[in-house]
């Protein structure tokens, strides 16, 4: 299969998003496509599934896009259960269905040999075992069960019906269907959101060696790392290629950018040099026709254009003149946490200056325990010993704080309603909040911003402890880049859950990590800990193992009831806005189609979160 794009555009109601996009997306490519929040990352993707999409460009070649062979596309929004009634293992399996018929046939190819010796039964059994062996017909049933279990689904998940599982779960259900497609183009718009580390890995093992042709947008920069082997970004509306992973992107943009500035510099002086020239001589008569070939060697030129710088804009705070805490900033004595029921007990000092990082699958109690530590909820038993002069803050990777009836001005005022109105505009400025943005609504706010905003909030006060739940969810990774050299720099305490193991290895020099019904300690970073995973060494005795409690098997089957209630009208309300931005007087309103997509955003936070506390709950149920 080959795909060659040339100088395309893409505008959605009014506004042009990509102005001049070429592309070669070849057999077997890996590609990455990257750049800022708001860059147009999405809607390249749709295009290229939608090519009508796409009309010509700003640049000077002729508009062209060029298929060669047949190909199938593959895009998570575009898979669908036929059934929700059928069990989890029969929905995986319908991506087999060919070779599950072959297989059957096969079967009752040898049962009529075993009767009768015809030639022609024997010559079609020999064709179709040989189809069989070729498709991967003695493989197909060790790849699902696999990719079942990598992404988490238990023996008996398999036999439950898809209308059983949550939102999240029918999510990875689909992602599971999507990749025993194998599709010959397979598209991934940020597959690692909402995935734990082990997961995450998982994915990467298996897209690593996924034999077709890939096309991905993640802020994951280890994940991309991993993958691929060509990098186009988009930068001002237009698509730069890069061949290499994004490490080697990152250096290339950099030597790209000095050459093109260097040969645009160099140009510039010798344009002034002809132009002094031409003036100089013009008036003279013996002078005069050498002047002009001196103006006319310009006007034969091929201008550079000046680049643009990269766009690094990304908000600014001081965290060094911080209180300093007492050496022992909290001790955790037989610490026991949970809502109803104990989800894991431990103990634990932490001293002034610690970074840990916790990481570890969903719901099994990570934000649970740093809400804990944070006193959000209280112990279900133990206690914690605060130090001195500590002063907390605390980040909700779910954002719940924020009243999205206020405007960000208001927001930032209640939260610290001692501060003027001018020293309000110039710390919302500093997070990027200028001129009118300060009089948005919260709910209209992208996931970016809500974040942006939480941190300029709690910055402000600069805390000398920070707990940070998924703080990098809808970051950019020129955010998250300048996150992490700001909490590198930082003399606090901190203690963050993530599931970006590049972040966490950036900053993390102590670990706690949840893992098979234990929580363990490790007194070093993310990379040693992967080393020493490498050596399956045996367990430390800084282990922790999580309590198993008799549990109220009624109040948590009606509070689980609840919220599955719940998580299914949220379901169907999202389902609704989605079908909404298909219509034709929404498509070409970008006004209206922003004001979905703000809907649909918050709407899928709030199913996050439901479904976070969903799976935390049944593991309570299965302790």
């Amino acid at each position: 299969m080959n795909i060659k794009i040339r100088n395309a555009s893409v505008t959605l109601g009014v506004n042009t998003i990509l102005e001049e996009v070429n592309l070669d997306i070849n057999e077997k490519d890996k590609i990455a496509i990257v750049g800022r929040n708001g860059a147009g990352k999405t809607t390249l993707l749709k295009a290229i599934i939608d090519n009508s999409l796409f009309e010509s460009g700003i640049g000077d070649e002729k508009f062209s896009i060029t298929t060669l062979g047949k190909f199938n596309i593959g895009y998570l929004e575009q898979i669908a259960f036929s059934n929700e009634n059928n069990t989890l293992i029969d929905e995986v399996r319908e991506s087999f269905n060919n070779l599950i018929s072959m297989e059957n046939r096969i079967n009752n190819l040898v049962a009529e040999m075993n009767k009768n010796n015809d030639a022609k039964i024997i010559l079609e059994y020999t064709e179709t075992l040989e189809t069989f062996k070729t498709l991967g017909g003695y493989s197909y049933q060790k790849e699902y069960e696999g990719l079942l279990n990598k992404f988490g689904f238990t023996s008996a998940d398999k036999l439950k019906k898809i209308k059983e599982f949550s939102g999240g779960e029918k999510t990875k259900i689909a992602f599971i269907k999507l990749l025993l497609s194998k599709p010959d183009l397979l598209i991934l718009d940020e597959p690692t959101n909402h995935l734990d580390i082990k997961t995450i890995e998982n994915l990467e093992s298996y897209l690593k060696d996924y034999p077709k042709t890939l096309i991905l947008v993640s802020h994951d920069r280890m994940f991309l790392d991993n993958i691929v082997n060509i990098v186009y970004e988009i930068d001002y509306g237009k698509t730069y290629k890069y061949v290499g992973n994004y490490s080697n992107y990152e250096i290339e943009k950099n030597k790209r950018y000095e050459k093109v500035l260097k040969d645009y510099e160099y140009q510039q002086k010798e344009i002034k040099r002809l132009r002094g020239i031409y003036e100089r001589f013009r008036f003279k008569p013996t002078k005069a026709s050498m002047a002009l070939s001196k103006l006319k060697q310009i006007e034969r030129m091929d201008l550079i254009e000046k680049p643009k710088s990269e766009d690094l804009r990304t908000f600014k705070t001081n965290l060094s003149e911080i209180r300093k805490t007492s050496k022992v900033v909290m001790n955790l004595k037989n610490l026991s946490f949970g809502y109803k029921t104990i989800l894991g007990s431990l103990n634990l000092e932490v001293l002034r200056g610690m970074k840990i990082g916790i990481i570890g699958e969903n719901g099994i109690g990570k934000s649970t325990l740093l809400k804990t530590i944070g006193g959000l909820i209280k112990p279900l038993d133990g206690e914690i010993e605060y130090g001195l002069n500590l002063d907390i803050g605390y980040f909700d990777q779910n954002l719940i704080t924020l009243n999205n009836d206020n405007t960000v001005l208001d927001e930032f005022r209640n939260y610290l309603p001692k501060i003027s109105y001018e020293e309000a505009r110039r710390a919302l400025g500093s997070f990027l909040f200028k001129n009118d943005d300060v009089i948005k609504k919260i709910e209209v706010l992208s996931g970016g911003e809500k974040v942006r905003l939480q941190l300029c909030k709690i910055f402000y006060n600069k805390p000398n402890v920070l707990l940070l739940d998924e703080p990098t969810n809808h970051m950019d990774i020129i955010g998250k880049e300048h996150l992490e050299s700001i909490l590198k720099e930082y003399t606090g305490t901190l203690i963050f859950i993530t599931h970006d193991r590049y972040f966490v290895n950036k900053i993390a020099d102590q670990l706690l990590v949840f893992e098979d019904d234990i929580v363990k300690y490790y007194p070093y970073g993310y990379k040693q800990y992967e080393e020493e995973m490498k050596k399956d060494m045996p367990l430390s005795d800084n282990i922790v193992k999580i309590k198993k409690n008799n549990v109220n098997t009624y109040n948590l089957n009606k509070e689980i009831k609840i919220i599955e209630k719940d998580i299914s009208n949220k379901e169907r309300l999202l389902k609704n806005l989605q079908e909404e931005l298909y219509k034709e007087e929404v498509y070409t309103d970008y006004l209206k189609s922003e004001e979905i997509n703000q809907k649909i955003a918050k709407l899928s936070n709030e199913l996050q979160e439901l479904n976070n506390k969903w799976e935390e709950l049944m593991n309570s149920y299965n302790v």
